[in-house]
Formats: structure tokens, C-alpha cells, sequence
């Protein structure tokens, strides 16, 4: 049922948001009022957009067939109206680049919304301890970030302000509406082609793949933005350090999905028990779908960082035909065709985002493959390491224990005999965040 909304509640905060937040980092000489300009409209944005959606919730149920999402939609979509404070708060910490305080909010809100939402689940409450643990997170997220910011509108409202920034982020709007509506776009078919337990398994698959990837691709959008914006006068350095951020999220994502792939039965029987077994061929092939996130979010980043939203936009309706034939092709063999053809379009799209950097930059799909081969590699030779140390296990719990131990280890072995460069820095950060902890 909270995948169903999933859509709707995706392009109300597209709309809400309206690339505002972007075009404000990437505004050089920001002032008072363009903040409060930005907050001014997302709040009463949020307010229309809600409005709508509580008038059309007996039109989604409908859709659906399903009465209940009716008071579920009013609820829900309270969210949007409260997430509308986070947005310039939680900018003003991304512009200062204050990422610690940003992973601080993260862990409390998800575990504190996590808690409640368990509590209410182990109650009884049913579908309503998401509900639950969706508003208190988002609740908990903007009481700190108020908190943190001592940052508070001034409630003007600048015309020209507005239109400034609008005329960057515009752009961003419509490529993050047409992003939302493919990437949910799945769902819809699932929820009206195929059962609502089968929707509830992709959901479900979707949903633990982004808990890893999409963590780690919003960390690197969040941080990659700011700093490739802060050097976009200077295209040495620019491209200098896009290649490092490029290296480093290869070099940290393809092993994670990679082996949370290889580890997926033992970790779903474990933590979900047993029937949820029909997420595992799903999820497996999704962490190979999300392997490229990062890499196409980095390629994608440095074209708001030059300001060439234009160019963003163009490159993300140009994906639009692939996403639909994939779809077409792959409805009726099934949600697991499906998710597989998930995986051929976000590794297509990943080529596409690179060649663009290859026309700007010099450093194309080929550059950045050659860059990244021991990290493949060594991720190969990971890969069969944890095959070998595995099969044969009966114990899910052994099973897992052995494939991480013996992932971690051979990885790391790996890559200290290709002499990948990431594994030193890696090396360094670990040893001073050790000596701030315990030194």
C-alpha cells in the first residue's frame, strides 16, 4: 500500500523543492532573501500539493481498487507539508559543507523513526507503523535542523530572487519530475499488472537495495556538489578532483553491492525470515542495478557545478525511450525480467552520462572504465573468494558470517596488490578518524 503512494508522494517533493535548493548552491553571492524567498515558495507549494492530493485521494483508491489508501493518502502526504521546512535548512548546512552535522540529523531521525515504527508494528498498528515511522523520521529530521542552523526566514519574498534561481532550477524540476515519475513508474505497473503482495516484494527489494546504494549516492551527491561547484573556475583542478571522486565511489560501491548481492539469501532469512524469500533473486539483481548510481550521479553533479542545467536536462529526457522499451519488453516476462531490465537501462544510462563528461572534460565511459579496471578486478576477485568460502554452508548465519570475513579480507587483499590508490586514503581516513575517537 506505501509503495502504491510512493509515486505521488516522489513528484510532490520534486515540485516542492523545484531545484530551488541546487540553484541556490550553485548561486555564487547568496543573500538573506534569496533564502527566504526559496522557503516562502516551497512552503506554500507544499501546502497546494497537498491540498491535491487529500481532494484526489478517493480517485488514487479507486485506481487501485483499494479503499484504504483514501485516509492513508491524507496522512501520509503530511510528510510533504513538513519535509518543505527541512529543505532550505538542511541546504545552508550543504553550502557550508557542515556534513557532519548532516550525518549526526541522518542517524538520530533513522533510528528514532525506526524505533517508533517497530514499536508500532510489534502493537499491532499494521500498515500505519510506516506511516508512523515515516512522519516521526521526517519530524525528528527538521526539529534538528532548526536546531542546528539557528537560521530562521525572514518571510520576504523577492521577485527577482525567485526568478533568478528558478531559471537554474527549472530545469532541475522537470528532470527530477521525469526522474520520479520512471523510477516510480514501476510500481504503478506492478500495483495495476500484478498482485499487491508482488508490488509489496518489489517495494520491499527496492527499498533494502537503496538503503545501501541510494545512502551512499545521496552521500556522494551531497558532498560532490558543493566542491565541484566551488572549483568551477578552474578546470584543472575541476577534472582533477572529478576523476578522484570518481575512483573512490567505485572503489567503495562495486565490492558493497557486489557482496551484499553474493549475501542475499542468508541476510533476507535472517533479518526478514523465510517469507520474504521471493525478494532474493530480486534484490540481487537490483544491488547490480544500483552498482553504477554513484558514478552516473557524479557525472550528472558536474554538469549543475558548470551550470549547465540545460544539458541536464536534455541528457535526462534523452534516457526516456531506453526506460520505456526496457519496460515494454520486460511487462509481461515478469517483475524479475523486470528488475533485470533495470539493470541493462541503469548501466546504459550510466554510459550516456559519461560520454557527456567525455565531451566536456576529455574524460569519457573508456577514461573512466580505465581508471576503475583494478577495482573491477579486484571486485572479481573478491567475488569468487566469497563463492569458494561459502558454498557448501548450511548455516545462514555462518554462511553470512564467512562471506563478509572473507569479502572484506580478500578485497582488501586485492586491491593491495594491484596497488589501487583508493586503498591508501581509505587507509588514512580510517586511522584519523580512530585517533579522534580513542587517541
Amino acid at each position: 500500500m506505501i509503495g502504491m503512494l510512493s509515486i505521488f508522494i516522489a513528484i510532490s517533493q520534486s515540485l516542492i523543492d523545484s531545484g530551488m535548493g541546487t540553484g541556490l548552491i550553485q548561486k555564487k553571492n547568496r543573500t538573506d532573501i534569496d533564502f527566504s524567498t526559496v522557503f516562502v515558495f516551497n512552503f506554500f507549494v507544499s501546502i497546494a500539493i497537498y491540498f491535491l492530493l487529500f481532494v484526489s485521494a478517493p480517485f488514487i483508491a479507486d485506481f487501485y481498487n483499494m479503499p484504504k489508501l483514501v485516509i492513508l493518502t491524507r496522512i501520509l502526504t503530511l510528510n510533504i507539508i513538513v519535509n518543505s521546512f527541512a529543505i532550505i535548512q538542511r541546504t545552508r548546512l550543504v553550502i557550508s559543507i557542515d556534513f557532519k552535522n548532516i550525518a549526526k540529523i541522518n542517524v538520530v531521525s533513522f533510528f528514532c523513526g525506526g524505533c517508533l515504527g517497530i514499536v508500532s508494528a510489534y502493537n499491532g498498528f499494521g500498515v500505519w507503523a510506516l506511516v508512523i515511522m515515516t512522519l516521526s523520521k521526517t519530524i525528528i529530521t527538521v526539529v534538528m535542523l532548526w536546531f542546528l542552523n539557528r537560521w530562521s526566514p525572514s518571510f520576504q519574498f523577492s521577485k527577482q530572487s525567485f526568478k533568478e534561481i528558478f531559471g537554474f532550477g527549472s530545469k532541475l524540476l522537470i528532470a527530477g519530475l521525469y526522474a520520479q515519475i520512471f523510477n516510480n513508474a514501476y510500481n504503478i505497473v506492478i500495483g495495476k499488472v500484478y498482485s499487491a503482495s508482488q508490488l509489496g516484494f518489489y517495494a520491499k527489494t527496492k527499498s533494502i537495495a537503496e538503503t545501501a546504494a541510494g545512502t551512499i549516492t545521496g552521500v556522494f551527491y551531497q558532498v560532490t556538489y558543493p566542491i565541484l561547484t566551488s572549483l568551477k573556475d578552474d578546470q584543472q583542478r575541476l577534472l582533477f578532483v572529478f576523476r578522484r571522486f570518481v575512483r573512490m565511489s567505485a572503489f567503495l560501491v562495486f565490492p558493497m553491492m557486489t557482496i551484499l548481492s553474493l549475501i542475499a539469501e542468508p541476510l533476507i532469512t535472517l533479518i526478514l525470515t523465510e517469507k520474504w524469500i521471493p525478494v532474493v533473486p530480486l534484490l540481487q539483481w537490483m544491488y547490480f542495478a544500483r552498482i553504477f548510481y554513484p558514478l552516473s550521479s557524479i557525472n550528472m553533479n558536474i554538469l549543475n557545478a558548470i551550470g549547465r542545467s540545460d544539458l541536464f536536462l536534455k541528457l535526462d529526457l534523452s534516457k526516456a525511450p531506453l526506460i520505456i522499451l526496457a519496460l515494454v519488453i520486460t511487462i509481461p516476462l515478469g517483475v524479475k525480467a523486470m528488475v533485470i531490465g533495470h539493470v541493462v537501462t541503469s548501466f546504459l544510462a550510466f554510459l550516456m552520462n559519461s560520454y557527456l563528461s567525455g565531451r566536456l572534460f576529455g574524460y569519457g565511459p573508456l577514461q573512466q572504465f580505465r581508471d576503475i579496471l583494478k577495482i573491477i578486478l579486484a571486485t572479481i576477485g573478491m567475488a569468487f573468494t566469497v563463492f569458494v568460502c561459502s558454498n557448501g554452508i548450511e548455516s545462514d548465519v555462518l554462511k553470512l558470517f564467512y562471506g563478509i570475513v572473507s569479502g572484506t579480507a580478500s578485497y582488501l587483499l586485492f586491491a593491495f596488490f594491484l596497488r589501487i590508490p583508493e586503498l591508501d586514503e581509505v587507509k588514512q581516513t580510517a586511522i584519523k578518524i580512530y585517533n579522534r575517537c580513542f587517541c
